[in-house]
């Protein structure tokens, strides 16, 4: 029998995303394989070996829509796993889950590299600390939930708290000082959302440095699984081969998860607590695990990461969670507030948060802002039932400064100028320690809150006050003096 006949198989089933191949002859293609099936009537299909059912049967799982396939389509070995186009030609350019173009700027070059988008993550002794903080001008994030460079840093809400608005922020924030590369991953996005940040990025000037790897909503669930794979793939090429640091953004990690948890299904395997995959930290690893910096270059991901049902107990959300250096939590209760962005400053976290690290003030005034609006929190009860009259002169200026210090911590967004028509801005770390040590010293404790509302700095703030004070004092209209008799 020749070579050509032993790397041909032929399709035996079809059950929508997931497809049996029978081989004649030669050993079986080895897991996370790629197969490519061959239809004369349509475009071939990219399939991904996902098990072996006997001696000459493989199962598969389809990584493009399978209608129109049927029994009796050749299938054609590829000889390793899916391999992406990646290097200076991906630049700016829209790519699917098989490094397939997706924009209309032509095709690629037939001798751009090619890189696996399966690969082991780099050894624990060769990967270097994650210390450096990673500024982002975001006063809440920067001031309690400060980024590794390097690290994984995500940010966990429901749905309609405002997580792709706070990564669409956070690659606005990074253009004028990050110089490196950018991989973006839309795992299960809507078509809008992708459509919008392809604009909005071409409008903005970072497209020429952004790689963006699309596996979306409508696309089978193999496609929506494999796109952080590919995204990673070109990541750790300018990573490991031009020694670039890469900024990795993933929108959204959950349905990364939920297609796992369709994929399982498929294949017939029996599910595990709240109906989730019973490979789900397993899966989880294989992508967090690969996310390092390797010899003086670093892959930074931020992860948006969706809570189902406002659930923070959820199996998806915690194995996440597990892997991550810094977790920026979303509160619904602030979004309904309109404290923007509604970033919980008592649930996030950092493990860059140490005196060590960011300095002694910063950690000390990082602890005071928590402990504060903590303190406020526990006596909102109260407050709602009795009023504040109720609560002790120390209790009540507590309040006070907590209800400041959280509308200080809000701040305008480049991204929904156009909504809101406030200006975005982004704020020195400094300038927001600086703010905060004197709202708890009660050098605001006679202004207005609305003033502390939606600005940058303290400067600002002490502007808007002026300003509204100028306003209040125009407004008293002096008393008419009576004519003499």
């Amino acid at each position: 029998m020749n070579d050509k006949a032993e790397c041909e198989g032929k399709v035996v089933a079809v059950r929508g995303a997931v497809v049996d191949i029978f081989f004649a002859a030669g050993a079986l293609p080895p897991i996370n394989d790629a197969l490519v099936i061959e239809d004369t009537e349509r475009q071939s299909v990219v399939a991904e070996v996902q098990a072996h059912l006997d001696e000459r049967r493989v199962r598969g799982l389809a990584l493009q829509a399978t209608a129109g396939l049927k029994r009796g389509d050749i299938v054609r070995r590829v000889g390793g796993p899916v391999m992406v186009p990646v290097g200076d030609a991906v630049l700016g350019r829209l790519l699917d889950v098989t490094g397939a173009i997706g924009d209309k700027l032509g095709p690629l070059a037939g001798d751009v590299p090619r890189r696996p988008i399966h690969r082991a993550p780099p050894a624990f002794s060769a990967q270097s600390k994650a210390s450096d903080i990673f500024l982002t001008g975001i006063k809440v994030i920067d001031l309690l939930a400060p980024l590794a460079q390097g690290g994984k840093a995500a940010m966990f809400g429901g749905a309609g708290v405002g997580k792709t608005v706070l990564v669409m922020e956070l690659i606005h924030a990074m253009v004028a000082s990050y110089q490196g590369i950018s991989v973006f991953a839309g795992v299960g996005e809507r078509s809008r959302e992708g459509h919008e940040l392809l604009l909005d990025m071409t409008n903005s000037g970072v497209l020429a440095r952004t790689v963006l790897v699309y596996g979306q909503m409508n696309e089978p669930p193999g496609a929506r699984w494999r796109v952080p794979m590919t995204a990673l793939a070109i990541s750790e090429y300018f990573r490991d081969e031009r020694h670039q640091d890469v900024l990795l953004l993933m929108d959204n990690v959950f349905r990364f998860v939920q297609a796992g948890a369709e994929v399982s299904g498929l294949l017939g395997r029996l599910p595990s607590r709240v109906g989730y995959q019973p490979t789900l930290a397993t899966e989880v690893a294989e992508l967090q695990e690969r996310i390092a910096s390797v010899g003086g270059a670093s892959v930074t991901a931020i992860e948006a990461v969706y809570v189902p049902a406002d659930d923070f107990t959820d199996p998806a959300v915690t194995t996440i969670a597990a892997h991550v250096d810094s977790m920026v939590v979303l509160s619904r209760s602030m979004a309904a507030e309109g404290m923007y962005p509604a970033i919980d400053p008592v649930a996030c976290s950092s493990i860059l948060l140490d005196p060590m690290i960011v300095g002694d003030e910063h950690a000390r005034i990082a602890i005071e802002v928590r402990r504060t609006i903590e303190h406020y929190r526990e006596l909102q009860d109260v407050i709602s039932l009795l009023g504040m009259e109720e609560l002790g002169s120390e209790d009540r200026i507590i309040v006070e400064r907590a209800r400041r210090l959280q509308r200080f911590l809000t701040q305008p967004f480049v991204v929904t100028e156009a909504i809101t028509g406030v200006p975005g801005c982004s704020v020195p770390v400094a300038d927001t320690i600086a703010g905060c040590k004197a709202i708890l010293a009660g050098d605001c404790d006679d202004w207005q809150e609305s003033s502390l509302y939606m600005i940058g700095t303290l400067d600002d703030a002490r502007r808007k006050e002026a300003a509204t004070r100028k306003s209040a004092d125009a407004s008293v209209t002096p008393p008419v003096e009576k004519a003499p008799a």
